[in-house]
């Protein structure tokens, strides 16, 4: 049924395209899975603010947050039909459409810091990838950041034994099931949206988010303790419907060209601030106990994790992995 849905939704877009252009506000549809008060949620208002303004109310933007239109599995199949014209999505989800390379942003202990991870989405390596979208109907203009990930659970979790028999909610993504397995742990691919309920169910016994995630879907009210191990990143490439971008006119094309450069810069620069505060936030709460790895203890982490690269390379390419590991200044543990 949902997928007659989005067809239908498809056809009618593509009936009233045109005369749109010529009558009325250019719509665009921008889902997305997280709250409105999260990195991402928050550069898709200012994006929506921006775009309305420099068009002189030319485009309208419409912003569905929360899975409101769609979830996980559904939106980016919404997007090559039509029914929406604008995602973020996590960049794990790029590897079921058949771009697996994207999956190397899953890969545990890869980036140090914004700024390595910077040299990659911000450089040739992060272009080239978006490039390999537009076989898919998809264009990539950008990339958003949300922040590094933290390990959540109802034991302290600070070496891989605590890890060992605990079901752990993933994206769908063969890195972030090898990641868990390498760690002793039972992967278990949720929905976004389904990811408290499955928490306080038991359905699964931990995850891992960013803290701004972690805080705005309320999982400290369901998990006893959050690891801050920043041991994995999450980002998002923001994409447009590739027929639906190209058959704008070029000036309204510029001009959010131009509101999009500026969305990112505020999307990047806010990640870092609004992940230290959702963790403070957390602290603030009482539900759940912060704990903070020392030195050896993410040593061993890193240690055991430090397998998927390698066991990972036949699948998103060992010529990508390597050269962001010369990129990123990336040494394996030995």
């Amino acid at each position: 049924m949902q997928r007659l849905s989005l067809l239908g939704a498809a056809l009618v877009l593509m009936l009233s395209t045109t005369p749109a252009f010529a009558e009325g506000p250019i719509v665009i549809k921008f889902s997305h899975v997280v709250a409105n008060d999260t990195p991402k949620g928050k550069a898709a208002l200012y994006f929506k603010k921006l775009a309305e303004e420099r068009t002189n109310g030319a485009v309208k933007v419409e912003v569905y947050p929360n899975s409101q239109l769609y979830k996980d599995k559904e939106e980016l199949e919404a997007l090559q039909l039509g029914a929406v014209q604008m995602l973020a999505p996590s960049l794990a989800k790029f590897g079921p459409l058949g771009v697996k390379e994207f999956e190397v942003f899953d890969l545990p202990f890869l980036f140090d810091s914004y700024e390595e991870l910077h040299r990659i989405t911000q450089g040739p390596i992060g272009a080239a990838l978006l490039k390999r979208l537009d076989s898919k109907g998809i264009l990539g203009l950008a990339y958003w950041d949300n922040g590094f990930k933290q390990f959540s659970g109802n034991t302290p979790l600070r070496k891989p034994a605590d890890f060992k028999g605990l079901k752990f909610r993933i994206q769908s993504s063969k890195v972030l099931d090898a990641q868990m397995r390498a760690l002793g742990a039972l992967p278990q691919q949720l929905a976004f949206s389904e990811v408290y309920q499955g928490l306080q169910t038991g359905v699964v016994d931990g995850a891992e988010n960013p803290a701004s995630n972690f805080y705005t879907q309320k999982l400290h009210e369901v998990q006893k303790y959050l690891t801050l191990s920043d041991h994995g990143y999450l980002g998002y490439a923001l994409i447009v419907n590739k027929r639906f971008w190209e058959g704008l006119p070029a000036a309204v094309r510029g001009q959010l060209d131009g509101a999009l450069k500026e969305a990112t810069r505020y999307a990047n620069q806010i990640a870092k601030a609004e992940n230290d505060g959702d963790i403070e936030s957390v602290r603030r709460s009482g539900k759940t106990q912060v704990l903070t790895l020392t030195p050896a203890e993410r040593a061993a982490l890193r240690q055991a994790l430090a397998p998927v690269h390698r066991q990972m390379g036949e699948r998103i390419g060992p010529q990508l992995i390597q050269a962001i590991h010369r990129e990123t200044g990336f040494a394996m543990p030995r």
